[in-house]
């Protein structure tokens, strides 16, 4: 990945650029076979060093153009931790990288959540591009800007607001994800379904990144900071992000239990429906919809037995939104909204109605 002039990049496939429009820190998504080659495209002239983060295991390169290092990060959320950004920076003292220089994240949600915020805080924020290796990243994780770390409390409690130069999502890479990694991204498509996106599952692999990415953009573009309506991102996460809290995904596993980040949203979506349903704000016709819509992705449909529901709600009450009380994205009569304020009782009997 050390490189010291710029060369005529591979040829590339057809290619979309979705704008994220932000004023003067707008950008681009570059979605297509090939995406990853462009990156010299999009290196600020500035930089005389990029700093590549990425993980083991990988094993995609890109070359920047400029002198560059690579600079390994742990696998999964254990890994997203203070500790890792402090040793990113430190790292990034010692290769001698300036405010003027870039860091290049390559790889999935860990990586541009964890690259993200040291390039936020290193040297009050240095230059960042995000190089998309996974469904799951293409899709959502990679694009909007949001970067954080976890806690031992909960998940992404620590982070920033900091805005790519822009997002290269190689579809060529996709390829070579495991089946569940590609199943995981598709937990993370599934929740657009209930977003506007119509007819999501009919579309190609390429087609339904664009048109994911371009929701996505648009609604960032209208709500950076996370408002209301860029909370309905998060529709099936405030379950999901409690799950990976108790340690029951995107880690070791814990009682038998090890659920992908995108498998535990697919449960947060049924558990999300039944809630909606008990507070009466949808039908049983709905309902079954997300079920239709999860079950054609090949995901979890039920929270596993013996998970401690009450646990849970604790978690699910140290959630971001969670500012009024506890506070969920749910489906009903005009579509997905913010309810604030359900109480532990009713939230108890959803989780009921969506334990296998």
């Amino acid at each position: 990945m050390n490189a010291s002039a710029h060369s005529a990049p591979p040829e590339t496939g057809s290619l979309t650029r979705v704008p994220v429009s932000l004023g003067d820190r707008s950008y681009e998504v570059v979605i297509g076979n090939g995406a990853r080659h462009l990156l010299q495209e999009f290196i600020p002239k500035s930089a005389k060093r990029a700093a590549i983060v990425t993980q083991h295991g990988i094993g995609v390169d890109v070359d920047p153009g400029i002198p560059s290092k690579v600079f390994y990060i742990g696998d999964g959320e254990d890994e997203k931790t203070l500790s890792t950004i402090e040793s990113l920076c430190r790292s990034f003292v010692d290769f001698g990288l300036t405010r003027a220089d870039v860091v290049v994240a390559v790889g999935g949600g860990v990586v541009t959540d964890a690259a993200g915020f040291a390039a936020s805080i290193y040297h009050r924020g240095v230059d960042l591009i995000n190089v998309s290796t996974t469904l799951l990243g293409q899709v959502d994780a990679a694009i909007g800007g949001k970067t954080a770390v976890n806690l031992p409390e909960g998940k992404n409690l620590v982070g920033v607001f900091w805005q790519p130069r822009a997002v290269l999502c190689d579809t060529d890479v996709l390829a070579t994800l495991a089946e569940r990694e590609q199943r995981s991204g598709c937990g993370e498509m599934a929740k657009y379904a209930f977003l506007g996106i119509d007819n999501l599952d009919s579309l190609t692999l390429v087609d339904q990144v664009v048109a994911c990415a371009r929701h996505k953009a648009e609604v960032v573009a209208s709500d950076e900071r996370e408002g209301d309506r860029r909370m309905l991102l998060n529709y099936g996460h405030t379950l999901a992000h409690a799950l990976e809290a108790a340690g029951f995904a995107d880690g070791p596993g814990r009682d038998g239990i090890d659920l992908r980040h995108g498998e535990a949203v697919a449960i947060g979506l049924i558990f999300a429906a039944h809630l909606a349903r008990h507070l009466g704000r949808i039908d049983d016709e709905r309902v079954a919809r997300h079920y239709e819509v999860v079950n054609s992705y090949a995901l979890p449909n039920a929270l596993p037995s013996g998970v401690d529901h009450r646990e849970l709600v604790r978690l699910m009450g140290r959630d971001k939104k969670a500012t009024d009380g506890l506070v969920f994205v749910l489906d009903g009569p005009n579509g997905v909204e913010i309810v604030r304020g359900v109480s532990d009782s009713d939230v108890l009997a959803a989780l009921a109605l969506a334990t296998s």
